[in-house]
């Protein structure tokens, strides 16, 4: 008998495809299937953290290690996005145009503030030195950078009250609160301010 004719045994076992069938006419007319039969993932089980892929835990110990590890994992993420400047991961006080301006505003340009720590730690010495030239020149040194502060931030903050008018005239932003975010980023070492520069020295802004 040719293959295409022939009989298939009574007892032989269905295919998937066959089952399938099988499982949809023996549901009811109106019937739903459900989220886990479709393998969609639901927000309830997102939100845990546990990737869908990952093994479930055999233990409590393993639980722990993998909550350890998605923490680790998280935390990076957000150090890495704080950095970056990305406004998910920022704190409240980062967050917003005008703040993003105005770190902008500061980094374009080179701040006396930069300065000041080396030029602290300066002064300490020379005033741990007993030697009244030096304990001058240390004072003078000292009073000399505070002025130079002083000013500089003047300039930042003219410059912060003129570009935020210009850009954001409907902010609710308080200036003086804008004047003191940018002072005191100008007085933090380039290297160390987070976010971290997005504008290169003399660039205009």
């Amino acid at each position: 008998m040719s293959p295409l004719f022939r009989r298939k045994p009574a007892d032989a076992d269905p295919s998937p495809a066959e089952q399938e069938v099988v499982v949809a006419e023996s549901r009811p007319k109106g019937y739903t299937p459900s989220k886990k039969e479709l393998g969609v993932v639901t927000p309830k089980r997102a939100a845990t953290g546990r990737r869908v892929q990952d093994p479930a835990p055999a233990n409590r110990k393993e639980a722990y290690k993998q909550l350890r590890d998605r923490q680790r994992a998280e935390r990076a993420e957000a150090a890495e996005g704080m950095r970056n400047g990305d406004e998910r991961y920022l704190l409240a006080r980062d967050r917003g145009p005008e703040r993003s301006l105005v770190r902008d505003l500061v980094d374009s340009r080179r701040t006396v503030g930069s300065f000041f720590i080396g030029g602290a730690v300066v002064v300490l010495i020379g005033a741990s030195i007993a030697n009244p030239v030096v304990q001058l020149a240390s004072n003078l040194l000292w009073a000399g950078l505070a002025l130079a502060v002083f000013v500089d931030s003047v300039f930042i903050a003219r410059r912060i009250k003129k570009q935020i008018r210009a850009r954001f005239p409907q902010t609710t932003q308080k200036l003086g609160g804008l004047y003191f975010y940018g002072i005191m980023r100008g007085l933090t070492f380039r290297r160390m301010r987070v976010p971290k520069p997005k504008v290169e020295i003399g660039a205009k802004v």
